[in-house]
């Protein structure tokens, strides 16, 4: 709400790709409510104060609800999470079907987005597609949090230099004069590997302690924007406690909090650090884990 600076009447609602749907419905649902409570208290003080007049329920109350536009749909025959980086881009710019006359120059445009891992995608092709609508802002609403380390279970995101929160994690301990950190926790890695595998814990936490999740945020947003950009930037992720609250059950964080459910996840992370500061790529499944 602070980014669509309580207009609805000037925003649209939209997701990006196709796997957002859901969270979308959720999002309108949840705006909705909102928007019906602010509704009420607006009726009964103005019932209070003899002011509600047809004037005031058509601009101030009926036409000011979230608007969700279908913007950019994604052909579902063409996969671009596992095309090749190179030309993954081009193909990205060729997915999409675009909506045209939905959004106009005054309006927000949030889109919502299922996870952001490497950013490159915002980058290069998807900030560049929803900007020919000709938005006043672009707000990327992710559902999942800052997606800081790397996943040994499954999901196939091991190379901790490619997620866009460790770059600008990175990018800030740079800014701010403290390089010398990126060494010390090099070193406590390597330490950590030398302990037995049930003692060892996740040094690369030390990378993010001294920064808040609105800085992280907002260096992400300046990393991803590109050059170009025809309209301002807002990239905005959900926290970890509101993830929590939003799914039943057990909930698999380690990704977001860098707490791993076995020994082999601390091996896995401190080994993507290692391999990530001494320059080498591929997966950080080299050592016994």
């Amino acid at each position: 709400m602070d980014s669509l600076e309580d207009r609805f009447d000037k925003s649209a609602i939209t997701y990006i790709p196709n796997t957002a749907e859901t969270a979308y419905y959720g999002l309108l649902e949840g705006l909705r409510v909102y928007r019906r409570k602010r509704v009420h208290a607006q009726l009964l003080e103005a019932l209070r104060n003899g002011t509600l007049d047809e004037n005031m329920l058509d601009s101030a109350i009926l036409k000011r609800w979230p608007r969700g536009e279908k913007i950019a749909h994604k052909d579902i025959k063409m996969r671009t999470f596992i095309t090749q980086e190179k030309s993954r881009a081009q193909l990205v710019s060729h997915v999409y079907d675009l909506t045209y006359g939905a959004v106009g120059p005054e309006d927000v445009l949030v889109a919502i987005d299922d996870s952001i891992v490497r950013g490159t995608t915002l980058r290069r092709s998807i900030l560049r597609i929803l900007g020919r609508t000709n938005p006043r802002k672009i707000v990327i609403a992710s559902t999942a949090p800052q997606i800081r380390y790397p996943d040994c279970y499954g999901i196939d995101m091991s190379e901790l230099g490619n997620f866009i929160a460790f770059q600008a994690a990175v990018s800030l301990i740079k800014q701010h004069g403290q390089a010398r950190l990126l060494e010390e926790v090099y070193k406590a890695c390597r330490e950590e590997l030398a302990k037995p595998k049930e003692e060892r814990r996740n040094c690369v936490k030390a990378i993010y302690e001294g920064l808040t999740e609105a800085e992280i945020s907002r260096e992400i947003t300046r990393l991803v924007t590109p050059h170009d950009a025809p309209c301002p930037v807002e990239v905005i992720f959900q926290t970890i406690e509101n993830l929590h609250e939003s799914i039943e059950g057990p909930c698999g964080d380690w990704y977001f909090t860098g707490d791993y459910p076995t020994p082999g996840g601390y091996t896995t992370v401190n080994v993507a650090y290692m391999r990530w500061f001494e320059g080498k790529g591929g997966r950080a499944y080299d050592l016994p884990l």
